[in-house]
């Protein structure tokens, strides 16, 4: 399992974040879905956690099988989605990611939001995380993927008429006010010889990419959701999952997903076994040297069922 805690700060404080946040995941997962990709949710309902008190919890499903490397796609089936679990007791938020297929994969990223620069070194209480794999992402200078850029999510030339901040320049974590600091500690394992090192690397880019694009436009439209109610807030995210729901559906339908059958049979593959693989576009030359590794000796097993 690689763990990672990335830390990524804001010209915000905690208690805008928690509107802005709202806003920008419901208007970038409506801004992603289409083609028969995007994110659909199954549940957003307020919950009472037996530890962490009232919060909300959200189910979604995220499709997005053209978005994986070409390796991955030969272990992936057609209809392929990652079902996403969060429980969100703002400040501290709860995300875990699986696929029914994959049962050793996994994905579990925990939050903390605070009031300051990313200083503190041991922001989940409890064993601080060794300071190698600690990453700080900066929002205005760390590159992100080009079809991601726009001139408007620029932050070095960004301007809020509504608060006045903005542009932000170089050093500006170390002197600007307000500041939070978005802490997540991430998580992500694939417990399957051959593909483990390789699927946990692609997982932890994807993330930072992720975590700086969303982080960049919650600040970037803090003129839209600025000055909104929880209230409000959530009536817009209703209003939103609603149309990301029609589109991602409708996208589907036209592509004829959903109306294709399904193959009913469960398959396992042996990812220790060359003619398997060889079927799955995956050559040896991909793959560690049995002899040279310290993998268990019995195989592992990768179970693809198609629902």
């Amino acid at each position: 399992m690689l763990m990672k805690e990335y830390r990524v700060c804001m010209p915000l404080t905690v208690e805008e974040y928690r509107i802005g946040q709202l806003y920008m995941i419901s208007k970038h997962s409506c801004e992603q879905s289409g083609g028969g990709e995007g994110v659909e949710v199954v549940t957003n309902e307020a919950q009472i956690h037996p530890r962490h008190g009232p919060g909300q919890l959200t189910e979604k499903r995220i499709y997005l099988n053209s978005k994986l490397p070409s390796w991955a796609k030969a272990i992936v089936p057609r209809f392929f989605y990652v079902t996403e679990k969060s429980w969100n007791f703002y400040p501290h938020t709860i995300t875990e990611y699986s696929v029914s297929f994959l049962p050793r994969f996994s994905i579990r990223i925990e939050t903390r939001f605070e009031n300051n620069n990313g200083d503190n070194s041991n922001a989940f209480g409890d064993t601080p995380t060794p300071a190698e794999n600690v990453t700080f992402l900066d929002i205005l200078s760390d590159p992100i993927p080009e079809k991601h850029y726009k001139e408007s999510e620029d932050l070095s030339r960004w301007q809020s008429r509504k608060t006045g901040r903005g542009p932000l320049q170089r050093g500006w974590r170390d002197d600007h006010t307000p500041i939070m600091c978005s802490y997540k500690r991430v998580q992500c394992s694939f417990e399957v010889y051959g593909f483990q090192t390789r699927t946990e690397q692609f997982i932890h880019r994807n993330i930072r990419d992720i975590l700086l694009v969303g982080h960049r436009q919650a600040v970037a439209w803090i003129d839209e959701w600025h000055g909104l109610s929880l209230e409000e807030v959530r009536e817009y995210e209703q209003t939103m999952q609603e149309k990301t729901n029609s589109k991602v559906k409708a996208s589907q339908n036209s592509a004829g997903l959903l109306a294709a059958p399904r193959p009913a049979y469960s398959r396992s593959i042996s990812v220790s076994d060359e003619r398997s693989l060889q079927r799955m576009g995956v050559t040896m030359a991909a793959l560690p040297d049995p002899s040279t590794s310290s993998a268990p000796s019995s195989p592992s097993h990768l179970q693809t069922t198609h629902e």
